[in-house]
């Protein structure tokens, strides 16, 4: 999950959809790839930390399970994924595509479908059974005009707030119980702030605001409301998302200013360190937290974003099977194991996130992860804007250049005009 897509990235993706239209028919096939399974390059921009890790269990069981196919860890450094999403639109350009490569499930795989750089693996799902053990709402996100495109890793969680028990407790608010909206929250944040705490809530690089936003519309608006800011039936210039505008704009207040520019761990080990009360982060925090030793309902605890109880604000991990892929065997082994009750498990354990298949025991995982799974079974699931889920990269780079701004000026006339013009060119209209 870094998660999320950013802006200079989807300039790349843009790119490589009018390649798609070039009229080039050379995709690098050498007419042996689709048996070829000597190796498998993978392309991720898990290559550090908490991330990193995730991938390395992952590869584990990949290589116990098919240990004649050689693993090419071709993870891209930088950019909160940005760079990778760059080196990978200028390598499908050029058709020559790794055999796999990571992207988040749902929207972000429009410009990829429609420049015609990816398989259908509909036939892969039946084939292996997937339909079965992957469950509807998962599907549906995943189907574009009845065909599938890639293969989930995970489930991920985008209203999650990670909160600091110490600060709270000190400040006289019980860590235990969530806020009941909004207004209490920063009714909360006040109260630290009066106690000492110089930074109730910690923010991050340009795609942690956007998450940020995306957990105050979601709060405003309920998930009916949010979902049809996507389809057009919610418009951006109604009077509910001015108020979403005016709460951003206090928690915003209550927040660090030197976030943009800092990769997402630099928030969430801000909530570790008790610099900073709170932080709304998607679950793959969780390892961040195991990782410094952190004790969940100890140091620290979640709850979902005030206003949001009851809604899941989805994402996932997914990978893909290339037009043109070298070594199309190999991809399809990778794909197997990612999704494999063995693949999942292991991956999900060091990750923070929670499997796709609906046929995993609850008592394999720990207690947050017990508890998103439930919630994602009985919940109403959302799609996450920032984490590509939503929307198109066009119309997320859009949102992420207007919310850049708001945060420097925080001029919410201009932010919600900026808002109106992204949603008509969205939707086309």
């Amino acid at each position: 999950m870094r998660k999320a897509l950013a802006a200079v990235a989807g300039l790349a993706v843009a790119g490589l959809a009018l390649a798609g239209c070039s009229g080039s028919s050379d995709n690098g096939d050498n007419g042996d790839s689709a048996n070829d399974d000597s190796q498998v390059e993978v392309f991720t921009w898990w290559a550090s930390g908490s991330e990193k890790a995730g991938l390395d269990a992952l590869v584990k069981v990949f290589n116990e399970q098919y240990p004649n196919t050689k693993f090419v860890n071709a993870a891209v450094a930088g950019g909160a994924g940005s760079n990778a999403k760059n080196a990978l639109a200028s390598r499908l350009k050029a058709n020559n595509p790794p055999d796999s490569f990571q992207a988040h499930a749902g929207a972000e795989l429009t410009d990829y479908i429609e420049a015609k750089k990816i398989e259908d693996l509909s036939g892969f799902y039946d084939e292996n059974g997937l339909t079965d053990v992957f469950p509807s709402t998962l599907l549906d996100r995943l189907t574009v005009d009845g065909k599938i495109y890639s293969v989930p890793s995970n489930i991920h969680r985008a209203n999650v707030t990670w909160v600091n028990t110490d600060l709270l407790t000190k400040a006289g608010i019980d860590p235990k119980v969530a806020p009941a909206d909004l207004d209490a929250w920063l009714a909360d944040m006040q109260k630290l702030k009066d106690n000492g705490v110089e930074t109730p809530l910690s923010v991050a690089t340009d795609w942690t605001q956007v998450q940020l936003f995306e957990n105050v519309l979601l709060s405003v608006l309920g998930a009916d409301g949010y979902q049809g800011l996507w389809d057009g039936t919610t418009k951006f210039d109604s009077a509910d998302v001015t108020t979403a505008i005016n709460y951003y704009t206090k928690l915003l207040s209550f927040a660090n200013t030197d976030g943009t520019g800092q990769d997402w761990p630099v928030a969430t080990d801000m909530v570790v360190d008790g610099t900073a009360a709170y932080n709304v982060m998607g679950d793959w925090a969780l390892a961040e937290f195991d990782a410094k030793g952190m004790t969940y309902g100890k140091e620290y605890t979640t709850w979902p974003t005030p206003g949001t109880d009851g809604t899941f604000d989805f994402l996932a991990d997914s990978f893909t099977l290339p037009v043109g892929a070298p070594h199309a065997a190999g991809a399809k082994n990778w794909l197997k194991t990612i999704s494999s009750a063995e693949g999942q498990k292991a991956f999900n354990l060091a990750k923070g996130s929670i499997p796709a298949r609906t046929d995993a025991d609850p008592a394999d995982y720990p207690v947050y992860q017990q508890g998103a799974m439930a919630s994602f079974a009985k919940d109403t699931v959302v799609s996450s804007l920032a984490h590509g889920a939503a929307v198109k990269v066009s119309w997320l780079n859009d949102i992420t250049s207007a919310i850049g701004q708001f945060v420097s000026t925080k001029d919410a006339g201009t932010f919600q005009d900026a808002l109106v013009q992204a949603q008509t060119k969205g939707l086309g209209q």
